[in-house]
C-alpha cells in the first residue's frame, strides 16, 4: 500500500488590518479600514498560504475549529480535509465569517501541496488559458468626481484595462440623481470604447432596479451587480429580464447549494463567485462547474491573488475583479503579485510554486492586530 504522504503538520492565522488610502463606500455600507486575514499550512520546511477578508475574530475560527481539524491529514487530499472542515463547522454556524476562514485554510492547503511539489497552482490544478481577463473595480460612493476620475483613467488610459467598475445606488437606492451623474462621467472618463459596469450591492427595490436599468442603457452599461439583494433570487430574475445589461450577483455564496438555488432560480447572466468565502479553491472550481453546466460564465469576486491560478483553469470563466481596496493590499504585503497590464494577469508564468505570494512579514508586522 502507498504511503498517504506528509501531513500537515501546523496551521495557523493572523489578522492585519489596513487603513483604506481614502474613505470607501457603496449604496448599503462605508468603511476606512479592510482586515486581512492570513492563514498558514506547515508540512516540515514548506509553508502553503492562505487568505480571506473580514473579521479579525476569524483567526479564532481558524485556530479553535478548523485547525485542529486538518492538522494530521494527509496534504495531497486537500478536498477531504475541506469536507472535513464543512462537516466539523455544521453546528457552529457555517455560512459568514466560519466560511471565510474556512476558505482561507482550503487555499493555504492548494498552496501548500502545490510548493511540495514545485509547482504553480495552474499546473496542478491544470490550466485552460495562459491570460485571465480582470477589471478595474472602485468608483466607490465616497470619492469625490476628481477622485474618480483619476482612478478610472489610470485603468483604462495608464494601465490599459479595458474594463471599469463603479459602485452605485448611493443611499441605499435614495440618491438616484447622483447615480446618473456618476455614470456619465465615468463614461466619459473611459471613453466610448471600454466597458463600464456598476455594482449597487443591493441597494435598489425591484422598480427601482428596473428603471435605473433603462438609463444604464442609455450609457452604454453592460454589467449591473446586484441590482437587487443577492438574497431576493426572485428579484434578481425579474431584473435579469427586464434591463439589457448581464446581471450578476453571487459574492455573498457561502455554500454549494446557495449557487444551484441561484442558478434554478434564472436570477443571473454571469455567476459570481468568491473563493475566499465560498468554501476556498476546492469549491470555487465546483460552483464554476455548476455554472458551466447552465451554460453560464463565472467571474472571481476581489482577492484576485487568491482567485488567479484556479481562475485560468476553468473554461467558462468571464473574468476576474481587480479590486482596489485588495489589490492595494496584496501589492503592499505579497510579494510575487500580478501585472494587470493591457487588461490580463498570467498567473503561473513566473514558474513560482502555489500561488507564488510570498507575505512581507515586516510590512504587514504594524497592520497586526
Amino acid at each position: 500500500m502507498s504511503s498517504p504522504g506528509p501531513p500537515v503538520e501546523a496551521v495557523d492565522a493572523t489578522a492585519y488590518t489596513v487603513p483604506t488610502d481614502a474613505p470607501e463606500g457603496d449604496g448599503t455600507l462605508a468603511w476606512e479600514s479592510t482586515t486581512l486575514v492570513v492563514v498558514r499550512a506547515h508540512s516540515g520546511a514548506t509553508t502553503g498560504l492562505g487568505y480571506t477578508y473580514g473579521s479579525p475574530a476569524t483567526v479564532q475560527a481558524v485556530e479553535q475549529h478548523l485547525a485542529g481539524v486538518v492538522t494530521g491529514r494527509p496534504v495531497w487530499d486537500v478536498p477531504a480535509a475541506n469536507e472535513a472542515m464543512h462537516r466539523a463547522v455544521r453546528n457552529t454556524g457555517r455560512p459568514g465569517l466560519v466560511a471565510g476562514a474556512l476558505s482561507a485554510v482550503d487555499i493555504a492547503l492548494w498552496d501548500l501541496k502545490a510548493r511540495l511539489l514545485d509547482l504553480p497552482l495552474t499546473r496542478l490544478l491544470g490550466a485552460c488559458r495562459q491570460e485571465v481577463p480582470v477589471y478595474g473595480s472602485g468608483g466607490f460612493t465616497t470619492y469625490d468626481d476628481d477622485r474618480q476620475d483619476r482612478q478610472l483613467r489610470a485603468w483604462v488610459h495608464g494601465q490599459g484595462i479595458p474594463r471599469v467598475k463603479i459602485k452605485i445606488g448611493g443611499s441605499w437606492g435614495g440618491d438616484a440623481e447622483r447615480d446618473r451623474e456618476r455614470v456619465i462621467r465615468a463614461r466619459r472618463s473611459i471613453g466610448d470604447t471600454a466597458e463600464l459596469y456598476v455594482d449597487a450591492n443591493g441597494a435598489y427595490t425591484r422598480k427601482q432596479a428596473v428603471r435605473t436599468g433603462v438609463f444604464l442603457a442609455e450609457a452604454g452599461v453592460t454589467w449591473f451587480e446586484e441590482p437587487v439583494s443577492s438574497d431576493d433570487l426572485t428579484g434578481l430574475g425579474q431584473v435579469r429580464a427586464a434591463v439589457t445589461a448581464d446581471v450578476a450577483a453571487g459574492e455573498y455564496g457561502y455554500t454549494l447549494p446557495y449557487f444551484h438555488r441561484m442558478l434554478a432560480a434564472d436570477a443571473v447572466d454571469c455567476l459570481q463567485a468568491d473563493a475566499t468565502r465560498c468554501g476556498g479553491i476546492t469549491v470555487w472550481l465546483r460552483v464554476a462547474a455548476l455554472a458551466e453546466a447552465a451554460g453560464l460564465q463565472i467571474s472571481g469576486h476581489c482577492a484576485p491573488h487568491a482567485h488567479a491560478h484556479a481562475a485560468a483553469c476553468v473554461p467558462n470563466l468571464r473574468h476576474l475583479e481587480w479590486f482596489h481596496d485588495h489589490t492595494r493590499i496584496e501589492q503592499h504585503l505579497f510579494d510575487g503579485v500580478l501585472d494587470p497590464h493591457g487588461g490580463t494577469v498570467r498567473p503561473g508564468e513566473a514558474q513560482s510554486p502555489g500561488l507564488g505570494l510570498t507575505l512581507r512579514t515586516e510590512a504587514a508586522e504594524r497592520y497586526r492586530v
